[in-house]
């Protein structure tokens, strides 16, 4: 009775933090669009505005990403390469910087250019109020655990991402 008893409240409590993945059958995202000035992500299919969020950045936001640690968020024409259903942060979407511009620019200032740029979720209700306050990433894009549970079924590996200040 007792083992019956435990199976069902875990069984209830798995159920109760939601769905993690989530099914998508619309228009196929060909571009997201970030706009750091205006906390803002875009998913666009060709000309169509399909979804707009917002969104927290780097804790240093303002211009391009420099060198590892700097907490900027890079800005730039990039391609999501990698998804990360584990993430500490819910789940994420790689981008894949650093590009061949960025080594180069790195290298020239003798600076490692850093890298593990994702969109991801807040992870822990912890985060949730660090999230609403403002800018708090290392150099990422952070939506909400629900919005990234939709960005991660809309976008595909290989879109297109422009980040712009």
């Amino acid at each position: 009775m007792i083992a019956r008893r435990t199976f069902l409240l875990l069984t209830l409590a798995a159920c109760a933090r939601g769905p993690r993945f989530r099914d998508y059958d619309g228009p196929e995202v060909t571009e997201v669009r970030v706009l750091k000035a205006d906390r803002r992500m875009e998913l666009w299919s060709g000309a169509t505005r399909l979804r707009t969020y917002d969104i927290a950045l780097g804790a240093n936001p303002l211009g391009h990403k420099q060198q590892r640690g700097d907490s900027r968020t890079p800005e730039g024409t990039y391609r999501i390469d990698r998804r990360n259903p584990a993430s500490a942060f819910h789940l994420s979407l790689g981008i894949d910087y650093p590009n061949v511009e960025d080594v180069a620019r790195a290298r020239a200032a003798g600076v490692d250019p850093g890298g593990d740029i994702f969109i991801h979720g807040t992870g822990q209700r912890s985060h949730f109020s660090r999230y609403r306050r403002g800018d708090w990433t290392d150099g990422c894009i952070a939506v909400t655990n629900r919005q990234i549970e939709e960005v991660y079924a809309m976008v595909g590996d290989g879109t297109r991402i422009v980040i712009s200040a």
